[in-house]
């Protein structure tokens, strides 16, 4: 017999819309009323990356992507729509866990003695447009870093709480993407306050949250049909049977860190530059380092927290000592932690499938070539 649902923890269901390309900028309009900055995808410096968004004017109108190991490029075409690209060199995660942000403050005052004083984020309720499914699914996996431990971060938190997003249904895949082997995509669930599935004139719309209701409200929307629907859901699938990349498994631990010697760690090393690229483009990754900074005068000093790489050499520096003083320690380290020991911290793989981190590889690593030399293919 069924499990008789929870009416008060099931999501409310709303149904299909459609919005037509022209009234997008209505959308915009509507987010903007209701208290929010929107940030969305656009075109700098050849690449797509977030940023304010004002007009849909400003959003990459034509623009596909080419993405392989260590390659990325864009170009444009005649195609009308405005998100008919796989992914950027961000997520949503530099939005709520800065790259760089003070933490408190100390100051002496008129009696020499020293006073501190937190630092609090200044939020402004963010609308983020353009998320993607993998980029969900690694916001999921940042929360319980951030939020559902003990003393969660209240600088995280903040950005958080204030955070509505607008997923986009992907419609086309990068030769980098594999996030249907991870089950992340490419199509998203949940975790979205709305979500738009791109078609040739318009966008199916789908509602995630009572805050994606009220933000509808305004807008002018017609019921989706049935073939808007297919159409729909056709692209979702057609994107995940075009990746060919994919993990030998989704729970390595056991197998991976029975091959902590294995040759091939010595072989990627050889790539290697530990550079740190892999990290920062990474939705998941939350490593970081906290240091005092002076002021030249001695009267005050500022506390940072700053993105830091398990690739760098003072990552692993403890009294005098580099414990990881090798790219081979270095990038076992990584791979082996994002793939296997955060089973035992968040009950599940820390990569969503995103394929950033080959992508922007100036030496084109492919992390699921490597996962499978190492574990073994079907593991």
């Amino acid at each position: 017999m069924p499990k008789p649902k929870n009416k008060q923890t099931d999501p409310p269901r709303y149904p299909l819309r459609y919005l037509a390309r022209a009234s997008l900028p209505a959308l915009l309009d509507s987010l903007r009323a209701a208290g929010y900055r929107c940030i969305g995808p656009q075109l700098k410096e050849g690449a797509v990356v977030y940023a304010e968004l004002d007009t849909v004017e400003q959003l990459p109108r034509g623009v596909h992507d080419q993405q392989s190991p260590g390659e990325y490029r864009t170009q444009a075409s005649e195609d009308e729509r405005y998100f008919a690209w796989a992914n950027g060199p961000q997520a949503i995660k530099p939005w709520l866990f800065a790259p760089r942000e003070s933490l408190w403050q100390v100051a002496r005052d008129e009696h020499g003695r020293l006073r501190f004083r937190e630092t609090s984020p200044q939020v402004t309720p963010l609308a983020v447009i353009g998320a993607r499914a993998c980029d969900l699914a690694a916001l999921r996996l940042q929360d319980q870093h951030f939020l559902h431990g003990a003393h969660p971060d209240p600088y995280y938190q903040a950005r958080r709480e204030s955070l509505f997003i607008v997923a986009v249904q992907c419609s086309h895949t990068a030769a980098t993407c594999f996030c249907a082997s991870t089950g992340d995509g490419p199509r998203a669930e949940r975790d979205f306050d709305l979500a738009l599935s791109e078609l040739n004139a318009g966008y199916v719309v789908e509602t995630g949250s009572q805050r994606g209701a009220s933000v509808l409200a305004a807008l002018p929307l017609a019921a989706a049909t049935a073939a808007q629907r297919d159409a729909a859901r056709q692209q979702s699938e057609r994107a995940a049977r075009l990746q060919t990349r994919a993990l030998p498994g989704r729970n390595l631990r056991d197998v991976l860190f029975a091959n902590l010697e294995h040759p091939r760690w010595d072989e990627v090393a050889a790539r290697c530059l530990s550079c740190g690229n892999c990290t920062s483009v990474c939705p998941t990754c939350f490593c970081h380092a906290e240091s005092e900074q002076p002021a030249l005068d001695g009267a005050h000093s500022e506390h940072v927290r700053e993105w830091d790489s398990c690739f760098t050499q003072g990552h692993s520096y403890i009294h005098g000592l580099t414990i990881r003083a090798e790219t081979r320690t270095r990038y076992r380290q990584w791979l082996t932690h994002k793939l296997g020991s955060w089973h035992e911290q968040y009950g599940r793989s820390g990569c969503v499938g995103c394929g950033r981190c080959m992508t922007w590889c100036p030496v084109g690593i492919d992390i699921t070539e490597e996962a499978s030399a190492i574990c073994g293919e079907g593991t």
